[in-house]
Parts: structure tokens; C-alpha cells; sequence
């Protein structure tokens, strides 16, 4: 920790709402600890081409409220060749750079693991992804928002549904993870969720039509994860035309509509506990960890459980969802 003099933020991957609090968070924090705080545009990829920007407390005033990241993110073929990350690592010297603190999903903390690794760098990650599939945390920033927003369009396709007495299938994102479609289908009162941890289990489509889930019903919506596995809406949709054709059908995909938005209040509180414990931790002479949260405490997971180990889906919300879905 004697040698951090300044500390780089950068955030990758797919963006999330809260990524602009965690900036903030990371920035103040650090600099109330007296670092100096360098922003990296463009993910990695900004390490290579060397877009960087002195950060100063002005620089994040009045973005707390704003989704996306202010700075940007991109996908970086380069940072995954060992000559990308020798060019990204030679930046980071030029510029001073000592830590990094890095906001984004499962690709961005490899990437992380990867760097730290071979040029033992202290590197602190943020799990800022609205799939909520990273270990080690209770939940991670951006996802509360995005299952506030997956609510508020499931309420209005619901008036529609109902009015016309059909079979809506609506996609949500979550490509190896059933989180929102499972969360989201309890908080619309949706009749099913399809996700891909119990798709390799039983065939989900049947199950539902089996369990004669428009009994009492004259509309029904049931949320499908965007997965490969489930097939995707659009794939069950096209199941139900062919094998239950008395049924009309209809597919809505919400698609990136999810990733925007002004951060809940919980994603800003929880962005905000995050980037500050990332320079907690690295007075703490922490590195190669995630910053988690579990049972309202912080965490630090090392890369290698948040990556490797796949965070479970809660089978008590399975049966919940199945019991208020009659």
C-alpha cells in the first residue's frame, strides 16, 4: 500500500445503472485518502490506446443519478493477447498508475485475475452487472434497477395481454443466469419464469402447459432468460404455435432497454458502499478481490470464487413463483 500513490478507475464490459455512483464513490474516497485518481476511457482498450484523464472531485459532481458510465465502456480483443496487456501495463507505468479499481461482469474481473497476475498488480473489482450472477455478493450494481425497469414494462404488456386474453412470452437478459426472469416474474405476479439453471432439468414449456396454468386465467405472461438453454422466447413461442396451437401467443423482447435508466436508490447506496471499501482495500493491502456484499456486511472475494464459483439460484423462489401462480 506504501507505494499506491494513484489509483486508475475503468469500467467494461456491458454497462449497468450505478456504474457512475461506484465512479464517484472509488474517485472521493480516494482522494479524501489522499491518492490521486486517474479515469480510463473505454475499458481496457483505454489502457492501450492510453485515454486517460486526471479525475478530480469536480470531475463525478452530478452524476450519482445518471445510468451508463461516464467513462464509457468498450470490448478489447488486445487486452486478452499477452503483447495487449504488455502495452496496457506499459501505460499504466507511464502514467503513474499504482492500483486499479475496476467496475464490470464475470469478463472484466478474468481480464482483472489475468493482468494482476502475471505483473503482480493490485487490482480491486466492482461487480457491476445487471445479471446478478457473480459470486460473493448478495446482489451486484445495476441489477435492482434493471428488475425495477423489467416491472415497469411487464405492468403495462400486462393491460394489454389481459384486454386481448393472450399468451405473452417476454424476454429479459440474463445469458447464463435466471435472476430477473425468476425475480421479475414474482414481482408482476407473471405466471412462470424459464430459466436456464433448471432448463437442463425438465422441459420447462411442457411443465407449464401441463400444469393448466390459464385454468382461472384469461391472460397469461410467463419471462424467459435470454439463454441459449432456454431457447430464448422467440424459440418457445414458436414450440407453442406448433404443439399447442389453441393458444395465441405473443413475444415481447425488452432487450437493452434494461440496461438504462436512472439508478434506484438501492444501486446508488450500493455503489456508493462499494467503490469506497475498493480503497478500504487497498489501504488494506487487498488485491486480486471483488468488493461483496453479503448480509448487508462488506466482503472481499478473490477473483478466482467470483469468477469460477456460480452463484445458485434460491429454489424457494422456484416454488414461491409456483404457488402464487395459480
Amino acid at each position: 500500500m506504501s507505494q499506491i500513490k494513484c489509483v486508475g478507475i475503468l469500467t467494461s464490459g456491458g454497462d449497468a445503472p450505478g456504474m457512475n455512483a461506484a465512479i464517484r464513490a472509488v474517485t472521493r474516497a480516494a482522494i479524501y485518502n489522499g491518492f490521486e485518481v486517474k479515469g480510463i476511457y473505454r475499458g481496457y482498450k483505454g489502457l492501450i490506446t492510453g485515454e486517460i484523464t486526471p479525475f478530480k472531485t469536480q470531475n463525478v459532481s452530478n452524476i450519482i443519478q445518471l445510468g451508463g458510465t461516464i467513462l464509457k465502456t468498450a470490448r478489447c480483443q488486445e487486452f486478452k493477447t499477452p503483447e495487449g496487456r504488455k502495452v496496457a501495463y506499459d501505460t499504466l507505468v507511464k502514467e503513474g498508475i499504482n492500483a486499479l479499481v475496476v467496475i464490470g461482469g464475470d469478463g472484466t474481473l478474468t481480464g482483472a485475475r489475468i493482468f494482476a497476475t502475471e505483473y503482480n498488480y493490485p487490482i480491486v473489482g466492482l461487480p457491476g452487472t445487471i445479471d446478478n450472477d457473480l459470486y460473493g455478493t448478495d446482489t451486484t450494481i445495476g441489477y435492482d434497477t434493471a428488475l425495477n425497469t423489467i416491472m415497469d414494462a411487464v405492468d403495462k404488456i400486462r393491460d394489454t395481454a389481459t384486454s386481448h386474453e393472450r399468451l405473452f412470452f417476454i424476454e429479459v437478459m440474463g445469458r447464463d443466469a435466471g435472476f430477473l426472469a425468476l425475480n421479475g416474474a414474482i414481482a408482476t405476479g407473471a405466471e412462470a419464469a424459464i430459466i436456464p439453471e433448471i432448463s437442463t432439468e425438465v422441459d420447462q414449456l411442457e411443465e407449464l402447459i401441463k400444469n393448466g396454468f390459464r385454468k382461472s386465467k384469461n391472460s397469461s405472461i410467463v419471462l424467459v432468460a435470454e439463454s441459449p438453454i432456454t431457447g430464448g422466447a422467440m424459440h418457445l413461442a414458436e414450440r407453442v404455435q406448433k404443439e399447442y396451437p389453441q393458444y395465441d401467443v405473443r413475444v415481447t423482447i425488452l432487450g437493452h432497454i434494461q440496461r438504462g435508466g436512472s439508478p434506484t436508490a438501492h444501486d446508488r447506496i450500493l455503489a456508493s458502499r462499494m467503490g469506497s471499501a475498493a480503497i478500504d482495500a487497498l489501504l488494506e493491502d487487498q488485491r486480486n478481490v471483488m468488493i461483496g456484499i453479503r448480509n448487508n456486511e462488506i466482503e472481499y472475494i478473490p477473483f478466482n470464487k467470483a469468477i469460477k464459483n456460480d452463484k445458485p439460484i434460491d429454489r424457494e423462489l422456484l416454488n414461491t413463483l409456483r404457488k402464487l401462480s395459480i
